[in-house]
């Protein structure tokens, strides 16, 4: 209640440190949701309903409650132990933040000028290759037999527009904040290591949809950014475009997936484009509601870790840090479990604070254009 004459204060928007922070705890929080659901094939959006419905926890408003029968239990992927309600003590390792780590190391060590060789040595060097899966699996032995890019995402790969690429790209939007078009010029260097085709445009439609989080009024113009780096007639932009249709035209999210289902039938649970339908879906129907984007994310099922991790990401910049509620937060314990040689045990809190001193350290600097059109900083 407010005196006479008085009027309510505006809620300040959040900083540019609070939001890179709310995407890397986003990130962890909606991957550490959607693992112990990860096997797509198995944890279709019926049985992760069942399982919660079971479990008494629809609506979903936190992490995944212990699993109620035998059953359930079995079907989980081993690491729910770590990610259920009550027994999480800080991020399990996952190759979905490792990756985002590795990023940031990548950025530290080259600048915003690497050259996808440069990623391939930093994956040689700090990346252990049975922690690697699908097209980056692929990418690594290519490299570890001498094979440098682009081949290394054509010799030998049939996972080539599968998901990897885009877990890899949260980096390059934190660290171009409102400028998509610089992020998915990054995320594509980094993704033709190991992919091709929508496997390279999921990766730079994910970049620029973080980064243009950090600037844009809503959800749908976050979209309507990221829509714009990708080629308009690839199947990735057509299959994000029809969920916004479907969005608008007054679906239910429910109807919304079933339509995709049908219209991206037989391409996998770990492809690009059917998870990207999920995402998108998943951050239009949450509306800018942190909870309610992650939960709806990984109960659209697919790579349930990936996209969760994806939507949290996105969500946790639009609203910053401090409004992500403290139950997705509290239980990470500002730590992150990595595979990343050197990082295991590393804070949220310092992944963040470097993010931000690269980023600052970018806006300073001053910057060339080179024979491709893109600006890279000297130093």
């Amino acid at each position: 209640m407010t005196s006479a004459g008085t009027e309510p204060q505006p809620t300040p928007s959040p900083t540019l440190a609070d939001r890179v922070l709310g995407g890397w705890l986003g990130r962890i929080a909606g991957n550490m949701l959607g693992k112990p659901v990860e096997r797509g094939e198995v944890w279709t959006r019926e049985r992760i309903d069942a399982y919660l419905r079971r479990a008494g926890a629809l609506p979903l408003t936190d992490y995944l409650p212990e699993p109620a029968t035998d059953e359930d239990r079995a079907l989980l992927r081993p690491e729910w132990r770590q990610c259920v309600r009550g027994r999480i003590h800080g991020s399990c390792r996952d190759d979905d933040v490792d990756y985002a780590v590795l990023g940031l190391d990548l950025l530290e060590r080259h600048g915003f000028g690497f050259s996808t060789e440069q990623v391939g040595d930093l994956w040689l060097l700090r990346l252990p290759y049975l922690q690697t899966f699908t097209a980056e699996r692929a990418a690594y032995r290519n490299l570890a037999n001498g094979i440098r890019p682009p081949l290394t995402a054509t010799y030998d790969n049939p996972c080539q527009e599968w998901i990897g690429a885009l877990i890899r790209a949260d980096i390059h939007g934190w660290t171009c904040p409102g400028d998509p078009r610089r992020a998915a010029a990054q995320a594509r260097r980094d993704a033709v290591l190991s992919h091709t085709g929508n496997g390279v445009y999921g990766a730079m439609f994910a970049a620029a949809l973080v980064s243009a989080a950090f600037t844009a009024p809503t959800v749908r113009a976050a979209l309507d950014e990221a829509l714009a780096v990708v080629p308009a007639s690839c199947r990735l932009a057509r299959t994000v475009r029809r969920v916004v249709s479907l969005h608008e035209a007054g679906l239910s999210w429910e109807d919304t997936l079933v339509t995709l289902d049908g219209e991206t039938a037989g391409l996998g649970w770990i492809h690009t484009v059917p998870n990207a339908a999920v995402l998108t879906a998943g951050l239009l129907y949450g509306d800018g509601d942190f909870t309610r984007t992650v939960a709806l994310t990984v109960r659209g099922g697919l790579d349930t870790d990936s996209n969760g991790a994806t939507a949290g990401s996105v969500a946790g910049v639009l609203s910053g840090a401090a409004a992500i509620p403290a139950h997705w937060k509290d239980p990470l314990e500002d730590t992150v479990r990595s595979a990343v040689f050197g990082f295991d045990g590393v804070r949220v809190s310092e992944l963040a604070e470097r993010t931000v001193r690269l980023t600052e350290a970018e806006r300073l600097s001053p910057v060339v254009m080179d024979a491709g059109g893109t600006g890279h900083a000297f130093g």
